[in-house]
């Protein structure tokens, strides 16, 4: 594969690396997001981007779909269900050592029946041997780092081993907990807060959102207007350092005032850009619909899933996003913006009200 080289414009310095967690730790990535990762161009082949986090190495579970051994270690491919990535896993000493013929007969027990440590230190070198040898159809968890080699990414493995899972428990917890991981970290971008003065308004913009968002969660509001969330910001406004250059001129006291309706609408229009809220009808009385909390545009949703995926059209695949967002805006509002749909499906999806049958498709469950 070619990878592509992230600009070096848009990449973090690498000395702000460590500042993001997924860089120290295994990231639970999937195995089609490792292959189309973007490449550091600082550090080539070894560092790569994710939504701007820095990823240094991974943590796979999937099943075994071809494998190669030489003399020093195996090659597994690895298919999660979104991709395949070639796996290396080094051999250890164990399983580099070749049994000896004339040590396979049994060994007579010291005690007649008692513990015998070297028929228990075989017993123990056999059953690590079973965990990493694997066969084609067997499940494999892998974590290491992931490397290009001969432009083609793969992982090498620091740990790996054979899971034994015969009712599907691993990977049943594995794919619910893959999702909310990327929900909660690995889809939201990196912002790294500096302590340089002009980041001072981004700093408050984001206060400002988490504040409202913690104010919906909390008081589960389902509709509101700027007014009701205004005064929640006033802090932020209080607590700014003023600060003037020679050549202006002092503020005037109603500025702040201006300042808080103009964070209050830097942050509505963040909150309606991620879908978390949206507005039916714009019109001079503003009213923002909090998206998680609309019981009619879910039903609406819902509706146009059901009854399209019975079509002939969409039986099979199921009903495209972007469809679903056609329907909805004609049934319900014009307004509906794609991230706010797509913040319902995830909702309906976790209810088990709709099945996602591929990438951007849903059926009715």
């Amino acid at each position: 594969m070619q990878a592509a080289a992230m600009d070096p414009a848009e990449e973090p310095p690498s000395m702000l690396w460590g500042l993001d967690p997924t860089f120290s730790a295994f990231a639970r990535l999937y195995v089609r997001d490792i292959l189309q990762m973007t490449e550091s161009t600082q550090v080539p082949g070894s560092i790569y981007f994710y939504n701007m986090h820095p990823i240094y190495k991974v943590d796979v579970l999937g099943t075994v779909v071809y494998k190669r051994e030489r003399e020093d270690f195996f090659c597994y491919g690895v298919d999660d269900g979104t991709g395949v990535i070639n796996c290396m896993c080094w051999k250890n000493d164990l399983l580099k050592e070749r049994e000896d013929p004339s040590k396979t007969g049994k060994h007579s027990d010291g005690a007649q029946g008692g513990f015998n440590p070297v028929t228990e230190l075989k017993k123990l070198k056999e059953a690590q041997q079973k965990r990493c040898r694997l066969e084609i159809g067997e499940l494999l968890r892998v974590r290491g780092p992931v490397k290009t080699s001969r432009q083609q990414r793969e992982i090498m493995a620091s740990t790996y081993y054979k899971v034994d899972d015969p009712v599907m428990a691993e990977q049943i917890a594995w794919m619910m907990e893959a999702p909310q991981l990327y929900r909660q970290c690995y889809d939201k971008p990196l912002q790294l807060q500096t302590s340089v003065s002009g980041d001072s308004a981004i700093s408050s913009l984001s206060k400002a959102i988490n504040i409202i968002k913690d104010f919906l969660k909390q008081k589960s509001v389902t509709r509101f207007r700027p007014y009701d969330v205004q005064d929640l910001l006033q802090p932020l406004i209080s607590s700014q350092p003023q600060t003037a250059s020679a050549d202006q001129e002092p503020v005037a006291g109603s500025s702040g005032c201006q300042q808080l309706r103009q964070l209050l609408k830097e942050a509505l229009q963040v909150l309606q850009d991620e879908g978390v809220v949206y507005r039916r009808v714009k019109s001079q009385d503003e009213v923002y619909l909090v998206t998680a909390e609309d019981k009619d545009l879910q039903i609406a949703v819902k509706d146009v899933i059901r009854e399209d995926s019975k079509r002939e059209k969409y039986a099979e695949k199921g009903c495209h996003v972007l469809h679903i967002l056609s329907a909805v805006r004609q049934r319900s509002s014009l307004n509906v913006s794609k991230a706010a749909l797509e913040l319902v499906l995830k909702s309906l999806e976790c209810n088990s009200d709709i099945i996602s049958t591929m990438e951007n498709h849903y059926i009715a469950f």
